[in-house]
């Protein structure tokens, strides 16, 4: 497993990082389980979840998966660097979501308890509030780490511009703010090359990825389809993207059979070399799926595959940041 900073801090996380989204409503608690140890043996040790996962109002079910498993012992939550989240809706009373410091406060109690754990690694505003003026939030985040029930803080959805005013208010209070930016980006989706991922390196935050794969669109969808699988790429949203994106889908799993690698791993390894993102989120739904993930980190795309891949999935405008990108 490769490791590197998480964006300008000094903690090591690895260059994937394990989506638990689907613990609970899609995977067995025996085989999160499985998938979660499977995980620590290949070195994985960046953990991503969410107090909503679970899709129960209130109930945090994949928290509660995953504070099983680290009451297993073993030296589990030790290895883990533990990421959760913060904002979704917890209950039908007013305050029971968003990023009031009442909300803050109390939901990460929760989560703790949950998790069966004293600290959250990162706590991460899983979106931004338009109505809580950012003096409250950093007042909230601060106190929870003085407490040491959080070590960093990360945002999640953010347009750049929030990037820049939450650092700036976090700058006046003498505090480090934001240190990760989780956002949705692959190749079929990059509109935060303009803004989102510029202000992240100035700012210094690690970039985490979400939805690597556009719903497994590039994961194979294709050929998967032909062996008789890929339910997730052939159903829903992913079925109409396939229909309006086929030809460039064929095209893709062409040069990934090309290049002799699995498209997941392309799709992964491509993000890996992007500047600024510290590690993809990838969701398995079984050890195998984890396992062959672990294919993308010896992929190794020169500027001509690069260049090719720019021309299927053209980023937005001329590429790169704004306003170059759109404008002389």
């Amino acid at each position: 497993m490769e490791y590197t900073n998480l964006g300008r801090t000094g903690l090591s996380v690895s260059r994937l990082c394990l989506g638990t989204m689907n613990f609970g409503p899609q995977t067995t608690e025996p085989d999160s389980f499985a998938i979660m140890d499977r995980a620590l043996e290949h070195g994985i040790n960046f953990f991503d979840t969410a107090n909503v996962y679970g899709w129960q109002t209130g109930e945090g079910i994949t928290e509660q998966i995953i504070g099983r498993w680290f009451a297993q012992g073993g030296g589990r939550r030790e290895k883990v660097v533990l990421a959760t989240k913060v904002y979704g809706k917890m209950g039908e009373w007013p305050n029971e979501q968003g990023l009031s410091a009442r909300h803050i406060v109390r939901a990460c109690e929760d989560s703790l308890r949950r998790l069966q754990t004293d600290t959250i690694d990162l706590y991460q505003m899983h979106h931004v509030s338009r109505s809580t003026p950012w003096e409250e939030i950093w007042q909230a985040m601060e106190t929870l780490v003085a407490q040491g029930k959080v070590l960093y803080v990360g945002s999640s959805n953010f347009a750049g511009w929030h990037i820049a005013v939450a650092q700036e208010a976090a700058g006046k209070r003498h505090f480090l703010g934001l240190v990760s930016e989780q956002c949705i980006y692959n190749l079929m989706t990059r509109h935060v090359e303009l803004e989102v991922v510029p202000a992240a390196q100035h700012h210094g935050l690690g970039v985490i990825p979400w939805s690597p794969l556009h719903g497994g669109l590039l994961a194979g969808v294709l050929r998967k389809m032909a062996e008789g699988g890929a339910a997730r790429g052939a159903s829903g949203r992913s079925a109409d993207a396939l229909a309006e994106h086929r030809p460039t889908i064929e095209a893709y799993e062409k040069l990934c059979g090309d290049l002799g690698h699995d498209p997941a791993d392309v799709a992964l390894g491509w993000l890996l070399s992007r500047p600024g993102v510290t590690a993809p989120i990838i969701g398995p739904r079984t050890t195998g799926q984890l396992d062959r993930s672990l294919g993308a980190l010896t992929v190794d795309l020169d500027e001509g595959t690069l260049s090719r891949l720019d021309e299927l999935f053209p980023p937005v405008g001329n590429g790169g940041p704004g306003p170059e990108a759109w404008a002389w």
